[in-house]
């Protein structure tokens, strides 16, 4: 199970962590008060009216896996014209640590920040603080030209992956290569996605190949991302209905995401994207399936996807285990 996450910068739990997150980092600071009615103006202001303080903003809580009130916040600040938006006040209550709380927040300010289309994000960090500088470096963020002076305070920032729909000669010019080597990393990592364990290299060249000839007649869309040093961290496709009362539906296949690009929402865009150009084609109806309680699954069901059923002993893990499968469908418009 995972942390349940909503959007509300007006929970009346959220003054108790802003306070408790201001106190601490006060006292970490050197300039430590008693109360929350002894911070810095700037600070009480946040404390004693958070919807005022962060009404431009995004204003994220996790609520623990079987908990009833939110032990977590993240604030994702509205960026500025053409620039990278900043997220603020990550706090876990003491005791709900441990329990991935931490990346839930970021995770989902990460997915929402390259949602609207920004560049990039970034952040600023104590460098003592050695447990949140590893989950920032975990999820692709990297220290870049300080915009804030103050000393031992480190400035990170993470560039998005750029998504783009390939033509039929780029899938051609990329399936030996970056195509090949996401479906190569899929099976490695044990992702149910149509192979057996070992895959040759020339076989999933040869799959990406037929893509290739699928996008050139049509029947199926293909989009990679494209990391800032120009290699494919992930690709999802879409297949058209072929049949004359199907014509209306599509099938989203191989979502597939580099090991080393997961955790930063990069899965969430490249399937909202597949999703938005369904949408704007004229289908009204995706289908799916994924291996049932694969990671897989917990994107589908917070994007919005419908658990239609589950086929047991529907396909063969890369190991050759067979498992069931769970269907999904997600109407559009």
């Amino acid at each position: 199970m995972t942390a349940r996450i909503e959007e509300n910068r007006s929970h009346p739990r959220l003054p108790d962590l802003l306070a408790a997150y201001h106190l601490v980092n006060q006292a970490e600071k050197g300039t430590a008060v008693e109360a929350a009615a002894q911070l810095p103006a700037v600070y009480r202001a946040e404390v004693e009216d958070p919807a005022g303080a962060f009404a431009a903003d995004t204003v994220l809580l996790a609520t623990a896996p079987g908990g009833d009130t939110p032990s977590g916040c993240v604030v994702l600040k509205a960026a500025p014209a053409c620039g990278a938006p900043e997220i603020k006040r990550l706090w876990v209550a003491p005791e709900a640590r441990r329990k991935g709380i931490a990346k839930a927040l970021m995770t989902e300010a990460l997915r929402r920040a390259a949602a609207s289309g920004a560049p990039a994000v970034r952040l600023t960090v104590w460098s003592w603080r050695e447990e949140p500088l590893a989950l920032y470096r975990s999820l692709g963020f990297g220290s870049v030209d300080s915009w804030d002076e103050r000393p031992d305070l480190v400035c990170l920032e993470k560039p998005f992956d750029v998504i783009e729909r390939l033509t039929p000669d780029e899938v051609r010019a990329h399936a030996s290569a970056g195509l090949a080597a996401l479906l190569l990393d899929a099976v490695d990592s044990g992702a149910s996605v149509g192979f057996l364990a070992p895959l040759a290299a020339r076989e999933a060249a040869a799959w990406w190949a037929r893509v290739a000839e699928e996008a050139a007649e049509g029947v199926r869309d293909v989009w990679a991302a494209h990391g800032p040093d120009g290699g494919l961290t992930g690709v999802v496709t879409l297949v058209r209905g072929g049949t004359a009362n199907g014509r209306h539906r599509g099938e989203i296949a191989r979502l597939l995401v580099h090991r080393s690009a997961r955790g930063g929402g990069l899965g969430y865009r490249l399937l909202a994207t597949a999703e938005a150009h369904a949408a704007a084609t004229g289908l009204t109806l995706l289908v799916l399936d994924t291996q049932t309680d694969s990671p897989a699954e917990r994107l589908y069901r917070g994007a919005g996807w419908t658990a239609a059923g589950t086929i047991p002993d529907f396909a063969a893990d890369p190991a050759g285990v067979l498992r069931a499968t769970t269907l999904y469908y997600k109407r559009l418009g």
